[in-house]
Parts: C-alpha cells; sequence; structure tokens
C-alpha cells in the first residue's frame, strides 16, 4: 500500500472532513478507507473536442478502447463450456466464451469468409457457425473444414483462426483487452486492489439496465465522479450528503485508478448552519427507498413507525448505522456487528480508467459503466449493474439479463431502482444540454475546480496519455 496520507497543497472546503468523520466512527475504520492522497495535477482547461469531434471518436476507439482493459461481463453470465456473451464498443464486437470450466476466452465476432458476425446475441453453443455460408469454428476459434472446402484451396484452415484478444478475470467480472501486446491486468490496475476492498465475487447481478444518452461518453461519466454537482442538481439530499466535504484520491503516480467518499447521514457545508440532527435523519428516512433500492439496504422505516431517538450527544450519523445493524441481525445470514458506520452508509465510488465504476461498502455494491454508442460523439449507453449480497447462504440466484431503456423512458419508471431512479433522471436530464453547450460555447476549454474535480481532470491526463501513446 501507499502512504496513508500524502501532503496536498490544494484547498478543501472547510469543515469536518472525510476523514474527521471515520475518527468518530463507532467501528474500526479498515485502512483502504484511511488512505487519502490529492496530487496537484494542474489548472489547465480541458479542450472541448474530446468531447463533439468526430475525428476524436474514430481515434479513441483506436487509440484506446483498443489497448486497454476493460469490463465486458460478469463470470457467473458464462458459467457453462460454450456460454458466452457478445461485448461492444464502437464498432468492435467480441464473443467472451467459456471454453473450458477454468478458461475463458475472447473472440472477433466476424466470419473470416464474408465478414457476416457469428453471434448477435449471447447463449450457448457448441461451435460458432456463420449463418450465411455456414463457415464455423470451434470454441477454441480455430476452424473447422469449411463448407466447399474444394473451392477453396488457398485457405489453409492452421492459419485461419478467429483473431483473439487478451483476457483476465478479477473478483468475478471478465475483462478484454484486444492489444496483444498490453501489459498484464495485474499491472494495468496498479495498486487499485489494496483500496477496493469489498468481494464482489460473492455478490450476484440482480439488476442491470442500459439506456442510451444523448451525449458523449466521457460527459455522462464526468456527471457521477464529482459532488459538486448536488447543491444545484440534488437540493434535497444537502440535508443528509456532505457534498462539499467528499475526500477525492488521485494520484499522480497511479494513473488507472480514483476514488471518491461521500459522507452520508451528516449535512452538507452548504445548510449545516440551519439543519439538526434529527433533521438530518428525518430527511435521510425520506430518502429511504434510495438506500432501500440503490444499496442493497433495508433501513426503512414501517408505516406509522416513528424516528429513532438521537441520545443526548449522540448524532443521526450514528443512529444510522446502529439501526442499520440491528436490521441487518434481523434478516441477513452475515455478522455486520463489527462493521464500520462509513461501509454501512457512505457513498464510496471508485474508478478504474476508462470506463469500470464500482462503489464500496459493506452489503451490495453498484457498478456504472459508460461507454460508446458506436462512433458518435454525440450519444452513449450508460448501464447500473447492482451487485448484491444472496439472502441465503450458498444460494446464490442466476445474474439478471440486461434489461435496455427506451428513449422516452425515465429511470424513475423503473420500479426496482425505487428513488434512485429520479436522483438518476436529475443527473442525466443535464447531460443533453451539456453536450450542445459545448458546442456553442466559444471558450475552447471546460475549466475544472481544482479539488472537487480532480478526478475529471486525473481522469483526462490518463485518456490524454494514451491518446499521446
Amino acid at each position: 500500500m501507499m502512504d496513508e496520507t500524502s501532503e496536498s497543497v490544494t484547498a478543501r472546503c472547510p469543515g469536518p472532513s472525510v476523514q474527521d468523520y471515520l475518527d468518530q466512527d463507532s467501528r474500526p475504520v479498515p485502512a483502504a478507507l484511511r488512505y487519502e492522497r490529492n496530487d496537484p495535477l494542474g489548472s489547465e482547461d480541458i479542450d472541448t473536442t474530446r468531447f463533439t469531434s468526430r475525428d476524436w471518436a474514430e481515434r479513441e476507439i483506436r487509440q484506446v478502447w483498443r489497448r486497454v482493459w476493460q469490463f465486458a461481463c460478469l463470470e457467473s453470465e458464462i458459467p457453462e463450456v460454450g456460454d458466452h456473451e457478445v461485448y461492444e464498443i464502437g464498432e468492435d464486437s467480441l464473443i467472451v466464451v467459456r471454453t473450458a470450466p477454468g478458461e475463458i476466452r475472447a473472440f472477433v465476432n466476424a466470419c473470416l469468409h464474408r465478414g457476416r458476425k457469428l453471434r448477435t446475441a449471447g447463449g450457448n453453443v457448441g461451435e460458432f457457425r456463420c449463418p450465411f455460408h455456414g463457415f464455423a469454428w470451434n470454441l477454441d476459434g480455430t476452424m473447422r473444414t469449411p463448407p466447399c472446402a474444394w473451392d477453396f484451396p488457398h485457405v489453409s484452415p492452421e492459419k485461419f483462426a478467429l483473431p483473439e484478444a487478451q483476457v483476465a478475470t478479477w473478483r468475478g467480472f471478465v475483462f478484454i483487452n484486444m492489444d496483444p501486446y498490453a501489459e498484464s491486468f495485474d499491472s494495468y490496475r496498479g495498486t487499485f486492489d489494496d483500496y477496493y476492498i469489498w468481494p464482489l465475487e460473492n455478490r450476484y447481478k440482480s439488476l442491470h439496465i442500459a439506456k442510451v444518452l444523448p451525449c458523449n461518453w466521457k460527459v455522462a461519466q464526468d456527471a457521477f465522479i464529482e459532488s459538486f454537482h448536488v447543491i444545484a442538481t440534488h437540493p434535497q439530499m444537502l440535508p443528509w450528503l456532505a457534498d462539499a466535504n467528499s475526500q477525492y484520491d488521485v494520484t499522480a503516480d497511479q494513473p488507472h485508478w480514483n476514488r471518491m467518499i461521500n459522507i452520508q447521514g451528516a449535512p452538507s457545508p452548504h445548510v449545516a448552519d440551519s439543519v439538526t440532527e434529527e433533521d438530518v435523519l428525518e430527511t435521510f428516512y425520506d430518502s429511504r427507498a434510495f438506500y432501500s433500492a440503490a444499496r442493497g439496504r433495508d433501513l426503512v422505516m414501517g408505516e406509522g413507525e416513528e424516528l429513532p431517538t438521537i441520545p443526548s450527544g449522540g448524532t443521526a450519523r450514528q443512529v444510522l448505522a446502529q439501526r442499520m445493524r440491528d436490521q441487518l441481525a434481523a434478516t441477513s445470514h452475515q455478522d455486520f456487528s463489527q462493521t464500520p458506520d462509513t461501509e454501512l452508509l457512505d457513498a464510496i465510488n471508485y474508478l478504474l480508467f476508462p470506463n469500470f465504476n464500482p462503489w464500496g461498502g459493506a452489503k451490495s455494491n453498484i457498478v456504472y459503466r459508460f461507454r460508446p454508442h458506436g462512433l458518435d460523439p454525440d450519444s452513449c449507453i450508460a448501464e447500473i449493474i447492482f451487485m448484491s449480497a444472496p439472502k441465503q447462504p450458498g444460494q446464490v440466484p442466476p445474474p439478471a439479463k440486461i434489461r435496455w431503456v427506451p428513449e422516452d423512458m425515465l429511470f424513475a419508471d423503473i420500479p426496482e431502482l425505487g428513488v434512485l431512479g429520479p436522483v438518476f433522471d436529475q443527473d442525466c436530464e443535464n447531460l443533453p444540454y451539456v453536450q450542445q453547450g459545448l458546442k456553442t460555447m466559444r471558450k475552447p476549454g471546460i475549466t475544472l475546480a481544482n479539488y472537487q474535480e480532480s478526478r475529471i481532470r486525473h481522469f483526462n491526463r490518463t485518456l490524454d496519455h494514451w491518446m499521446d501513446k
């Protein structure tokens, strides 16, 4: 692990820091969450062409997406030999297939005869057979005898294998890299594993929502890796989310990951002078559906139930954390008695470059994924994945199938999202207007805050590195 703290010249919001709140936690906090580092990365504007240019989008596919490690699917989605998923990024399509009980491989999804896609959806097959003329390949990518082999004396099956991508697995997730010379995924992650400590491999995919949004994928992702926007976009959260007190961890020598920690169950510094601990508790419970659905939490009140009492000298945050433990003890087969308040309450969001966004937490987790929609710089695919803890040990439900949301349907119309749906809609309402504004603004770059938007700068610094390689 890196040093737990590092000096930074970057100013931060006056008032309690995340680490001040963790000092008051009722349980020992993992060292991974005690880490705090925000390296100064400059204050230069970020050029707008990366969000709006078709030429940039095409170069990005070549320079970035065909060379970096990226999340493709879950191991649980392809448990049996022959099970496969189709992963698409830009105009590239890959078949991610289990070829043996302990082996997963990924092949370019195109027939080497006339180019027809071999698979248009996942499933289970014993071979990859082109529906057009019947050319076929074994699960290991080797070619079978072609139809009318007499007419292809110039085709050698041993030299007609499907092109292949690198594959790595990590805590139940499958990552691919189309560059045969790329560094290993272990090297690529750097110290990420030291600070993402939750066992995603013990979760199952309980929900997978996808929607095409009218903005660049980076515009969408940027909206979810900072909390600066809460004051204007989510004002209903201010009494119980310490937005401007959030911690942003960006490290110059760790280009492929960064993190933010949002303290919840405590007021924003924007309203703290006018909010009591009782106000925090009440407004938090008003948003209980968000916690129940989005975080896999059970912290809800029954009909007619009164608010818990905050003991003298206590805080709403302490009461919420203990109530969570009590409810989990009654509903779960796991022991959360020693779980710290922060792992039960706080929003802990990571980014593994370019677009793997897992939340941390003790019980269940969300993963966001934002990716290009073909080569169109003005649209992207946004995905919300819930990774939930099984209700019964050893009884893991099958992974949920992806559900595509129509363009005219709101996230609020998806019951399983709870109040996360309206919150996501609040975020997404801004995005098309950002995309439009980037085209009409006369200033050639966007201007970022030094601290609260440092994750965006860190991401773009890494993006520039790949684009210039």
